[in-house]
């Protein structure tokens, strides 16, 4: 039968499937790098953001970072003396898990250390983070953050936003040129203060994270924290972070 004319939807880009030959070449990677550097750091992220990374990166333009398969960079520095790639660097395995990366450097450890511990940026939660507070927009006209500063200080939010804002579900409805917040039961848990975007714990979905940032209130923040480094001169595995060994018995069986 004849080929069908209609149009046809043709996808420009591809993720393409990380190769075994790729998984392999970043295996050797972190090996030719264990000898070239003093120190090697195990840092994980909060609330990962690729700008905020390629920053780092290039703060540390002079040092080495590895992300891959927390397994992958596991046996890249050994299970166990019999098969560790350096002295005792082999102790860093247990804290390989979740979000997490390897820093080498012949940087100073106390400069490494206060670098990261300076080091964070806010942004705009995304779904399926947890909501560190309360947001809650108050009855009454409807401002552009949302009554996270004084009204004398805030704008009104145009009357543009209205449809969206209503369609977000907030009983919103135009009032003499101005965007105002009704009180009813279509606000949810208000108990009278207003419309309750998040509590603080929430998981938050694509619904709370839009509203979130309509109101310009960023409830995330980008941080790197150690966990721990080895240093070659001594062979010593130093532990920063006492919660990242939580269960390391059950981590080093699941990487084994």
């Amino acid at each position: 039968m004849p080929k069908s004319k209609r149009s046809k939807v043709v996808h420009l880009t591809q993720v393409s499937k990380k190769t075994r030959e790729h998984k392999e070449r970043l295996f050797e990677s972190i090996r030719e790098t264990i000898p070239q550097y003093q120190h090697c750091f195990v840092f994980s992220v909060d609330n990962m953001r690729n700008t905020y990374l390629k920053n780092v990166r290039q703060e540390l333009s002079d040092s080495r970072l590895f992300f891959g398969k927390t397994k992958l960079m596991a046996r890249a520095l050994g299970h166990g003396p019999e098969d560790s790639y350096a002295d005792n660097i082999y102790k860093l395995t247990p804290h390989l898990r979740g979000t997490v990366g390897l820093l080498f450097t012949n940087r100073a450890p106390e400069g490494v250390l206060a670098y990261f511990a300076d080091l964070s940026q806010v942004d705009f939660a995304r779904a399926g983070a947890t909501a560190p507070r309360d947001f809650v927009v108050p009855h009454g006209v409807v401002y552009a953050t949302g009554g996270e500063v004084p009204a004398e200080h805030d704008v009104p939010v145009g009357h543009t936003l209205e449809p969206e804002l209503r369609r977000l579900g907030m009983p919103t409805r135009m009032v003499k040129g101005r965007v105002v917040l009704e009180e009813g039961p279509e606000g949810g848990d208000n108990n009278g203060e207003g419309y309750v975007v998040c509590r603080e714990g929430d998981v938050l979905d694509s619904r709370q994270t839009r509203l979130l940032k309509l109101f310009s209130v960023c409830l995330s923040e980008f941080r790197v924290k150690v966990l721990a480094y080895w240093s070659a001169s001594t062979g010593d595995v130093t532990q920063v972070d006492g919660a990242s060994v939580d269960g390391a018995e059950e981590a080093q069986e699941e990487s084994d």
